[in-house]
C-alpha cells in the first residue's frame, strides 16, 4: 500500500491546529504549557518602492504535541 507523504504532512498540521485549539478551549493549565520561538520582532526590508515584512513565531504546547501524536496514529491506521 502506497502512502502519500502529503497526507501525512496535512494530518500533522491538522493535529497541531486542533490540539492548539483544544488546549485554548479547555481550562486545563498543563495543556497550554509550552515554548515559543522565532523572530521576536519582524524583519523589514524597505526597497523604496516596496516594503516587505518578514516574521515567524511558533508556539509548541503539550496540546499540540498530543495532536501530532494522534495525527500520526490516525495516519498509520488509514
Amino acid at each position: 500500500m502506497n502512502k502519500n507523504n502529503w497526507a501525512c504532512f496535512l494530518l500533522i498540521l491538522a493535529g497541531i491546529v486542533i490540539g492548539g485549539f483544544i488546549g485554548n478551549l479547555l481550562p486545563v493549565a498543563w495543556l497550554n504549557y509550552g515554548q515559543s520561538f522565532g523572530l521576536s520582532s519582524p524583519v523589514v526590508l524597505d526597497l523604496g518602492i516596496l516594503c516587505i515584512t518578514f516574521g515567524l513565531s511558533i508556539k509548541i504546547t503539550v496540546a499540540s504535541i498530543i495532536g501530532i501524536i494522534l495525527a500520526v496514529i490516525i495516519y498509520r491506521l488509514i
